[in-house]
């Protein structure tokens, strides 16, 4: 019997520990350890940031799932992995603290014979002081967070309806962010809202991101085919900011949040400060801090890890320029190099540099995107090396047989800018690859060129929410929810 130890039940991991189940029955062990009990369907948290879904629409308890489809679930936090095994056996070795009501506190060495690291990101709020729930602004990258965030929008609400103006300030609260999709679709439901309420009138809202131009989110933008013509992300964001009426401040880099106020630095090294009244920020990720020891215990984090926390794997990680950057310098297997039976999947890969060109300012500050792997791409991560997994336990696979590289695949994605039946928009973009490959589509800004589109309208938001439905049922493992597309 095989040992497969899964870390993370995000979108990742989730999907991995389903497919492995799936493929490898019960004549194979699969145990999944996360420290939450719940999962959540990250991409609907804006609707609860606004006060337009509840937490119980977004979340449920991962254990009845785990135990109706026979998974071990250990509701632990990964704190170390030992690929070589200890001084009690050569079989590789996940340290875990349990995080469970029962065993709080308590700690296991788990054996696995496959390792897949799905942790995702540690929010770095530390970053900027003053950045987060425990600092001067909100955010909504937990269900807690979206929640409190929507409480202090009430407030906001409430201020405006008593003649009182106010200023909204959402984006991104470190030069090195990425997620900027995230704080573009919370603005736009922003915005929306407020109008709803009648108060738009005595409201700014303001778009404050690190992304060069609007429409870069982290991939450099993009150059849709619409309508028979060529349209850029940038064109097709700034007028849909001018049709909503709404400021942008790009090219930004956050460096500290006092009350009320935010100090950025941009490009050009100008200092800045903008005044709020309420600011939801997201932070930049780090990996979770996982550590690495050999067989005789001693530390090979570096090797296991790079410098960011997140795992190393096949990816090309020689540093180089810009104008040198490549879709093949991209993953293709996640397969680490040092440790053949360990994986990293969905945030938890370490990329090997970012999408978009990465600036400075003249003091040095980043001002500088990190690439986005969430969503769509995060499943495909997750079901690719749970086959190949099964493959090497079931066939005697002795390298990966499936591949999934950002450099490679397409990834769709549908970005509300406001919720409602009848009221509600969204943006819905493809791309094709997501990594541009210049060497491939060297006149369209290094993608397809009827397979990149963008549209916006109600239609593309009825779609997002079926689209909410759909994931939410796949990741319940209801009958044949491998039918749905990751």
């Amino acid at each position: 019997m095989a040992r497969v130890v899964v870390l993370g039940a995000g979108v990742s991991g989730h999907t991995a520990a389903l497919y492995l189940k799936k493929r490898l029955g019960n004549a194979h062990e699969v145990i999944v350890v996360s420290p939450n009990s719940k999962w959540n369907w990250i991409p609907s948290n804006i609707w609860m940031g606004v006060g337009k879904m509840s937490a119980d629409k977004v979340v449920f308890p991962l254990a009845p799932i785990y135990r109706r489809k026979k998974i071990d679930f250990r509701q632990a936090k990964a704190v170390a992995i030992r690929p070589d095994g200890d001084e009690a056996s050569p079989q590789g070795a996940v340290d875990v603290v349990y995080t469970d009501p029962v065993r709080d506190g308590q700690t296991e060495r788990i054996r696995y014979d496959y390792l897949v690291n799905a942790t995702g990101p540690k929010l770095n709020f530390e970053a900027t002081p003053g950045l987060g729930p425990g600092g001067h602004t909100v955010s909504v990258c937990t269900p807690s967070h979206a929640v409190e965030a929507a409480k202090h929008f009430d407030s906001v609400i409430d201020a405006l309806k008593a003649g009182r103006e106010q200023t909204l300030v959402v984006g991104v609260g470190h030069g090195t962010c990425t997620c900027e999709g995230a704080a573009f679709e919370y603005a736009f439901n922003v915005e929306q809202e407020l109008r709803t309420a009648g108060v738009r009138d005595k409201a700014e809202v303001i778009y404050l991101t690190n992304e060069h131009e609007l429409g870069d989110f982290g991939v450099g933008g993009m150059t849709f085919s619409q309508g028979g013509q060529r349209v850029t992300s940038e064109t097709w964001m700034d007028s849909l900011f001018r049709e909503r009426n709404m400021k942008a401040i790009t090219q930004a880099a956050v460096t500290k949040i006092d009350p009320g106020v935010i100090h950025y630095t941009q490009i050009d090294g100008t200092e800045n400060t903008q005044a709020f009244d309420f600011a939801m920020l997201l932070p930049p990720f780090r990996g979770v801090g996982l550590k690495a020891f050999d067989r005789s215990g001693a530390d090979i984090t570096d090797v296991v890890f790079a410098p960011s926390g997140f795992m190393r794997v096949d990816a090309n990680y020689t540093a180089k320029p810009f104008e040198e950057w490549t879709a093949q310098d991209w993953p293709r297997t996640y397969q680490n190099p040092s440790f053949h039976n360990v994986f990293g999947v969905g945030i938890a890969f370490a990329p090997p540099h970012a999408i978009s060109r990465p600036y400075a300012t003249p003091g040095g500050v980043a001002v500088a995107p990190a690439p986005p792997r969430t969503g769509m791409p995060s499943g495909a991560m997750g079901k690719m090396v749970a086959m190949t997994i099964s493959d090497m336990i079931l066939d005697g696979a002795t390298t990966p047989t499936h591949t999934a590289s950002m450099g490679e695949m397409s990834a769709a994605c549908i970005a509300s800018t406001g919720t409602g039946l009848l009221t509600g928009t969204a943006a819905a973009m493809s791309m094709s690859p997501i990594v541009p490959d210049f060497s491939k589509h060297p006149t369209t800004a290094g993608r397809h060129p009827t397979e990149t589109t963008g549209d916006i309208g109600l239609a593309a938001h009825w779609v997002k929410r079926v689209l909410h439905t759909m994931f939410l049922y796949k990741a319940k493992a209801y009958p044949f929810w491998y039918l749905i597309p990751e």
